[in-house]
């Protein structure tokens, strides 16, 4: 009986875990996810052009933007999509030490819906951006393999999304 007992004081929460991710809608989850309020000690970039903020580490204090433009081939009428990239980048970030910047695309809502309907690809990878988060106006994302094992701050930089950084600012 205490045996029996033990299992589901176990088990139980797994299965209300589970419960409560599949009952999300898509997009809902990670807008769950991400309500933590970031480290006193965080960095807070703001973004109010796109509408959206991103902590970072105090070590990222200094920090610079680049900012640039991604690209998709549209499968379908075989025109090109094109749309903000947004790059955070390290303060000790040199031509000669470049280190691992954070890429955050920047789709509209219909772009996005183009993509998850598979209408058109990034950079011509296999697997899609992962969506970072929303607001009204734009949908936030990571592109695909973002990361260059050649550069300095790849585990750093991953370490930092598995915080879920980006918040979206819901404006009116």
């Amino acid at each position: 009986m205490g045996a029996l007992l033990m299992t589901w004081v176990v088990i139980l929460p797994v299965f209300a875990s589970l419960q409560q991710r599949t009952s999300t809608a898509p997009g809902q989850q990670a807008a769950q996810e991400a309500v933590a309020e970031p480290s006193t000690e965080a960095i807070l970039y703001k973004n109010t052009k796109y509408g959206f903020t991103f902590a970072l580490p105090k070590e990222w204090k200094g920090y610079s933007i680049v900012t640039d433009e991604w690209e998709a081939s549209d499968t379908q009428k075989g025109g090109v999509e094109r749309g903000p990239m947004i790059r955070i980048r390290h303060p000790d970030w040199t031509k000669e030490n470049p280190r691992q910047d954070i890429p955050i695309m920047v789709y509209t809502v219909a772009q996005w819906t183009s993509v998850e309907q598979g209408d058109f690809y990034v950079g011509g990878a296999a697997i899609g951006a992962g969506e970072l988060g929303r607001n009204r106006k734009y949908v936030f994302a990571l592109p695909p393999r973002y990361s260059n094992a050649d550069v300095a701050g790849v585990k750093e930089v991953d370490e930092i999304f598995r915080h879920s950084p980006l918040r979206p600012i819901w404006s009116k």
